[in-house]
């Protein structure tokens, strides 16, 4: 039997994206703050976003835009972001939103499998953008670069056509929406097909348990590019009429410097911002007084991290879990449950249903009884529900790998549930350790490696050692002027762990490579790019 969300229901409406977020905008929310340019302090209002909204769709219409047709949008953080993505979704066009820190071929990837026939870009990366538009044909007057560069159209001067919104019609419950880019649980990067109604259901679906409300001040920091920030931020925020104060690149001075003078009320963030708010000195030389709520997503966050932020902030911290795949949010902890414990995901949100399957037998573990305080055996999370992507776009094999015939989605990570309908992640299948036949979660001795005080941050992946054995090694990140050598970090987690999952061996880096969304790029450390410290 699967186990279903402790939820009720929610009531997902039959409507496009923009229908669902500006269809029936109150005339009193016109003047509220969309967006807050982080650095300027330059303010866009509702009434601003819904007329520049339907001034890129005009625009993108009167050049040929059809429904269906894929635009690639390749910018971070900043308010035009907004305009244009809803804009191609208002014209009926598909959004595939580029990772701002791509290279010309990782691009010319994405606007090639995407079949993409217009690009948006920015001036600070219009060299590679450019480039990758000629490699795949997409003419000059067809990449339009926000800020302005020459021999491109601007923003302002798409707006400047006055172009009227066109009159599209298509089923929201079949019409792709978006087509971000993501390796799923394994392979290159797959364009995932989400729909209109996959992305408004995720928004229904999350509204009640993150507490986002109209008066909030949400640091946008997390890349809209990204699907934790396009649903969690760019569209659950604007559909509670909050606003966004947008950051192009997470820099710390940068980000304390905006959270105490806009007084930022809300603010999501991957693992890497919580360890530099519970451990960096520079904090404490602000007032962050204002923020309310810290909600972590993109990889798992330590119960103990996560208490030192609260801690340190006086604020609220919780934590989700989703994937591309989901839109991305499948779990999540409520605003107002204070009793689950920080290293846990939630409970399974509205609408959705999760079996745990053990990966060796394939066979559905056994779950705790309701109300009691057991908690069941690890397996891999499968998920169902309004909100699962159609599929991987050209790849019907991948999508039989992932998707089964009952409609569930194999996320590749490795669950426990509770009594309570709790659930909590313990590794991602294919990165789990197999020492001496014992499963060994890096994300376990991750966590482990920083309560140490001396430890900035760090990441664990399995090598071979002399005999051909895996075993964990510890890439470690030490906090400025500390001074811990290989034997001192592996008898720290000799004396907190089991026998098998000691750390085995150890390297002292600069930084520990992650994604733009936070999680550890697991592959580069294998590769050995990553240039010791």
């Amino acid at each position: 039997m699967s186990f279903k969300s402790p939820f009720p229901d929610v009531e997902i409406p039959n409507l496009s994206v923009y229908d669902f977020l500006f269809g029936n905008t109150d005339p009193a929310d016109l003047d509220k703050t969309a967006f807050v340019e982080g650095s300027s302090g330059a303010v866009t209002t509702y009434a601003s976003l819904i007329a520049q909204i339907n001034g890129v769709a005009g625009a993108l219409a009167a050049r040929g835009l059809a429904v269906g047709d894929v635009v690639g949008l390749h910018s971070p953080n900043v308010p035009a972001f907004g305009s244009v993505f809803h804009g191609i979704l208002r014209a009926g066009g598909v959004a595939t939103t580029i990772n701002a820190l791509y290279t010309a071929e990782d691009i010319a990837k994405q606007l090639t499998d995407s079949k993409a026939k217009f690009l948006f870009t920015v001036s600070p990366l219009l060299p590679q953008a450019k480039a990758a538009a000629d490699l795949v044909g997409i003419p000059a007057e067809n990449v339009f670069v926000l800020d302005g560069a020459e021999g491109h159209l601007s923003l302002r001067d798409l707006l400047g056509e006055g172009a009227a919104a066109p009159e599209v019609s298509f089923d929201p419950a079949t019409q792709l929406a978006v087509l971000p880019y993501s390796s799923g649980t394994t392979g290159r990067p797959k364009g995932v097909m989400l729909t209109h109604r996959n992305l408004v259901a995720n928004v229904c679906q999350i509204i009640p348990r993150m507490g986002i409300e109209t008066d909030d001040k949400i640091l946008a920091v997390l890349p809209f590019f990204h699907i934790y920030g396009m649903t969690v931020l760019l569209n659950a925020a604007l559909y509670r009429r909050a606003s966004l104060i947008t950051m192009p690149k997470f820099d710390l001075v940068e980000f304390l410097r905006i959270v105490a003078e806009q007084k930022s009320t809300y603010i999501f963030v991957a693992p890497p911002v919580a360890v530099a708010l519970a451990k960096h000195p520079l904090v404490d030389q602000y007032d962050l007084s204002s923020v309310h709520t810290i909600f972590s997503g993109a990889a798992p966050l330590d119960a103990a991290l996560g208490k030192a932020v609260a801690d340190r902030l006086n604020c609220h911290v919780r934590q989700g879990y989703g994937m591309s795949e989901m839109s991305p949010v499948s779990h999540a902890i409520p605003f107002d449950r204070d009793d689950i414990a920080l290293d846990t995901c939630g409970p399974t949100i509205a609408n959705m249903e999760c079996k745990l399957v053990d990966p060796g037998t394939g066979e559905e573990v056994a779950y705790p009884a309701l109300g009691s305080d057991g908690v069941s055996e690890p397996g891999e999370l499968w998920c169902k529900g309004p909100n699962i992507m159609l599929g991987y776009l050209g790849n019907d094999q991948a999508t039989k790998d992932t998707l089964d015939d009952d409609g569930y989605l194999h996320t590749g990570d490795i669950a426990t549930v509770d009594g309570d309908g709790v659930v909590k992640i313990v590794d991602r299948l294919k990165e789990l350790i197999k020492y001496k036949g014992y499963q060994v979660p890096p994300a376990e001795l991750e966590a482990l490696l920083l309560t140490h005080p001396q430890i900035a941050d760090a990441a664990v992946i399995g090598v071979l050692d002399a005999e051909g054995e895996e075993v964990p090694k510890a890439f470690v990140v030490l906090q400025g002027g500390a001074e811990l050598t290989e034997a001192d970090v592996i008898s720290f987690v000799a004396e907190r762990v089991s026998p098998h999952k000691k750390v085995r061996q150890v390297s002292f880096i600069s930084t520990v490579p992650k994604s733009a969304a936070g999680k550890i790029l697991r592959k580069d450390l294998r590769t050995a790019e990553v240039a010791p410290s």
